[in-house]
């Protein structure tokens, strides 16, 4: 489980730092940089793919990506009685993003390179540092595992063993130096990584993936886009937890039955049968609630839950009567799988503080900048950046 993440730098998150439960629920205004925090945690998530460049790419390069207010807020600026202004950098611009688990602990800084008139890629970020260090917070005596710039070392007992001295600036030491023999924590960490599940925004229009009948295969681990959602609610019943999903029926819908049908040929055919309806509906006839309500329950109810899964906004299209439903089952979910729900709900807060494991975070934006209320640096994880 991850126990603490951290973010400087990027976009409204100038230097924020979290501490982590087994239910994160994450709360705010419009504008209070909930959708930033998403995106710096699937910002990490894409270091163990090997994509992080072409993400930050997608949201516009590097450049737009950086804190755009003053490096450090003076006490005037912060009451009022001076302007908002910058002056002369003390350190190199850097995006900066970081957690710490239960075991290990990883950071990685990444910034612009130097001009190069050979090159036409001189926006492209450069990967800076990476570290992986043992404990709650890295220290120089707990690194296990430091890059920078080509330079990669690992620590053996007392020494520093270099592995790799021409790592290229956009490869993330997760794509090219994680091996079982001879950086077995790297491996291990990169799939505990890439483990990760973000699931944002389900379509339900009529044209949505989860609406199709394609050829079904056994799928543990439903799409990110909920195209497999039928395949998946029956793979749910064959190996994984089939009591619980008809609770969940149950639960949210009294009355109903889901039942998964063959159509021939490989395919599978979702038929919902509700109280007073003669005949069941198919995906197609769902309401949107109620085909968003199924993509959540064959999300949380995976047979092969992750070390860590993301809901965005879950509570889009649902009716208010579902989301208690919703709540119980994001609870029950959390025992054995960390849970960040990111929501705007109000109705889904109150259901989800209900439960001991759930940690609320509420966010808030001053002069620009994502905050915490009412939590001050004591207040905040240990962290350390090199």
């Amino acid at each position: 489980m991850l126990i603490s993440l951290a973010v400087s730098n990027y976009r409204s998150l100038r230097d924020l730092r979290l501490e982590l439960g087994a239910l994160n629920v994450i709360t705010g205004a419009n504008g209070s940089g909930k959708s930033n925090l998403y995106r710096a945690l699937r910002l990490l998530a894409a270091t163990a793919q090997g994509d992080v460049v072409s993400a930050l790419a997608s949201e516009g390069g590097l450049p737009s990506c950086f804190w755009a207010g003053p490096e450090q807020f003076s006490r005037g600026m912060r009451e009022g009685s001076e302007p908002v202004q910058g002056g002369p950098r003390q350190q190199a611009v850097r995006l900066k993003l970081g957690f710490s688990s239960e075991d290990f602990g990883y950071l990685i800084e990444l910034g612009l390179p130097r001009p190069d008139s050979t090159s036409h890629f001189n926006l492209d970020p450069e990967i800076k540092r990476e570290l992986i260090w043992v404990g709650s917070a890295w220290r120089p005596t707990s690194a296990i595992v430091d890059r920078k710039g080509p330079l990669v070392r690992v620590r053996e007992g007392r020494r520093w063993i270099g592995v790799s001295e021409q790592l290229q600036s956009f490869d993330s030491l997760f794509s090219q130096v994680a091996d079982a023999r001879a950086t077995p924590v790297v491996l291990e960490l990169r799939e505990r990584i890439r483990d990760w599940r973000f699931y944002d925004h389900f379509r339900t229009d009529p044209e949505a993936p989860a609406r199709q009948v394609p050829l079904a295969t056994r799928t543990p681990v439903l799409h990110h886009d909920g195209r497999d959602l039928v395949a998946a609610l029956q793979t749910i019943r064959e190996i994984g937890d089939a009591q619980s999903l008809d609770a969940a029926i149950e639960d949210a819908f009294p009355g109903a039955r889901l039942a998964i049908e063959p159509m021939g040929g490989g395919r599978l055919a979702l038929a919902f049968h509700q109280h007073g309806l003669l005949r069941p509906l198919s995906s197609s006839e769902l309401s949107d609630g109620t085909l968003r309500y199924l993509l959540l329950m064959a999300a949380l109810l995976t047979p092969r839950p992750p070390s860590l899964m993301v809901l965005n906004e879950p509570e889009n299209s649902l009716h208010p009567d579902l989301l208690s439903a919703l709540a119980r089952l994001i609870i029950s979910v959390s025992a054995s799988t960390q849970v960040w729900v990111v929501t705007h709900s109000s109705r889904l807060v109150a259901a989800l503080g209900g439960s001991e494991r759930c940690q609320g975070i509420e966010l808030d934006k001053q002069l620009g900048e994502t905050q915490i209320p009412g939590r001050g640096i004591l207040d905040m994880p240990t962290w350390h950046w090199p």
